[in-house]
């Protein structure tokens, strides 16, 4: 039986730093909601899809967005992801340090994009605000986290001990995971341990290119997915994380549903509820952590998948 972690990231981005207030209701409904002319293809959708499977979600969600627009957008997606019985963790954007109504830190002169960009005693103030704020809103105790941009360090996970958080899962080897100084020299692809904290990385896998990629549902065609998660289970994988965000589901202009990705997120669920006798869907609560000894190599996807993936992202932007 393998671990399977659909995790889900919940944030708001404006498309840009000006007209904040002005542009916060249509980045709300398009980011949060999903919506078109269509109907709405986002959140909601989502935990539907999911609750129509019976499958866990874990819900990464960015609070630090509601240290200036107000608390109430924050209560309504905490409300949501509760109502739809899925997992809510902590995820953090500090982009938004500097634009919080009251300062969530010190002397901030400028906007630093990335978690890693903070000192210890930095990132522990921000954890602990981002863990309050999910509290307030009605999400209750995170016990997992997630950094914005998987941009992390060594200093995020003290900081994450620190506030009582026991799980990670800021590691992706495709994006900051090499520069965290986690590991130095190790690409890590399996569950770890490290200053006191259970990582649980993003699934990477390589598919013939000359990088790596991860398991992003936008990312990767259902075939690859599909195939993926037999490999892993195959070759006695602990975990299998994979990516999603409540706006996925939309074109890049985001003014009506992508009709590939909506297929590839159906096709997923059906999948993982045919197969849940070998796929164990699930989120971080009641977990019992058991790293690797040591870690094994990224899985592998045959080239003519990753051709067959190409073919159908060019007419996803083609036709987008």
């Amino acid at each position: 039986m393998l671990d399977v972690f659909f995790s889900v990231d919940v944030e708001i981005w404006c498309g840009g730093w000006d007209n904040l207030d002005e542009k916060f209701p249509d980045a709300f409904s398009r980011r949060v909601y999903g919506r078109t002319a269509r109907g709405d293809f986002g959140l909601p959708y989502t935990l539907r899809g999911l609750r129509e499977h019976g499958l866990k979600g874990v819900f990464f969600v960015e609070p630090l967005f509601s240290t200036r627009f107000g608390s109430r957008p924050l209560e309504e997606i905490v409300g949501l992801i509760r109502e739809g019985g899925q997992e809510i963790q902590l995820h953090l954007h500090p982009e938004w340090v500097d634009e919080s109504v009251e300062p969530l830190l010190e002397n901030i002169e400028r906007k630093r994009q990335h978690l890693c960009y903070y000192t210890r005693s930095e990132q522990e103030i921000l954890v602990a605000a981002g863990k309050r704020l999910i509290a307030q809103a009605g999400g209750g105790e995170c016990t997992a986290f997630r950094a914005g941009g998987f941009a992390f360090n060594r200093d995020t996970l003290r900081a994450l001990a620190a506030n009582g958080i026991r799980f990670d899962s800021s590691y992706n080897a495709t994006r900051f995971g090499l520069d965290s100084g986690v590991a130095p020299g190790q690409v890590m692809v399996d569950t770890f341990e490290c200053e006191g904290i259970y990582e649980y990385p993003m699934t990477v896998f390589d598919g013939g290119t000359t990088s790596l990629r991860h398991t992003q549902v936008t990312a990767c065609s259902h075939r690859e997915m599909e195939g993926l998660l037999w490999h892993a289970l195959e070759s006695g994988r602990r975990s299998f994380m994979i990516l999603f965000h409540t706006f996925e589901m939309l074109n890049q202009a985001r003014d009506r549903p992508d009709d590939v990705v909506v297929s590839r997120f159906r096709k997923l669920c059906a999948f993982l509820e045919r197969n849940r006798d070998c796929f164990n869907v699930r989120g971080f609560e009641g977990l019992s952590p058991d790293p690797v000894a040591q870690q094994p190599a990224p899985l592998k996807s045959p080239v003519w998948k990753t051709a067959m993936r190409v073919l159908e992202q060019a007419g996803r932007r083609r036709f987008g």
